[in-house]
């Protein structure tokens, strides 16, 4: 998948016009980023348009453990949108995410992350409480 058709399918999924897909694509790769490991970010930016990319760069092997309320605070904060379209343009960028990654490195994404925060890369259900 490439950026244009990264981007597409954010933005159809979320119902967002494309400055904000954009914003929460952002937004929500710099916050996963932060909850994985050095070499998860790295292993996963291989996997995604290289526009995008620079949004998993880690200094640091560390990664932050934090809910999925929390999660989602980080990725409205980041993206300037109110809670129900961060939380939804945030499932709209882990369910492309997930499209665009191999079976065994989306399994270890997936090992690396709260079972909540899990749930978002699946389209269905409700996100914000």
């Amino acid at each position: 998948m490439n950026y244009a058709e990264f981007l597409e399918s954010v933005r159809e999924q979320a119902g967002l016009p494309p400055t904000e897909a954009a914003n929460v694509i952002r937004a929500t790769l710099t916050t996963l980023a932060e909850r994985i490991s050095g070499g998860e970010a790295r292993d996963l930016a291989t996997q995604l348009p290289e526009e995008y990319r620079g949004y998993l760069h880690k200094e640091v092997d560390f990664a932050e453990r934090l809910d999925l309320v929390e999660f989602l605070n980080e990725v409205r904060t980041r993206a300037g949108l109110d809670d129900q379209r961060a939380a939804e343009g945030a499932r709209a960028v882990l369910t492309t995410l997930r499209k665009t990654m191999s079976a065994d490195e989306f399994k270890d994404l997936e090992s690396e992350l709260s079972k909540d925060i899990r749930q978002l890369f699946h389209a269905t259900g409700r996100v914000w409480a």
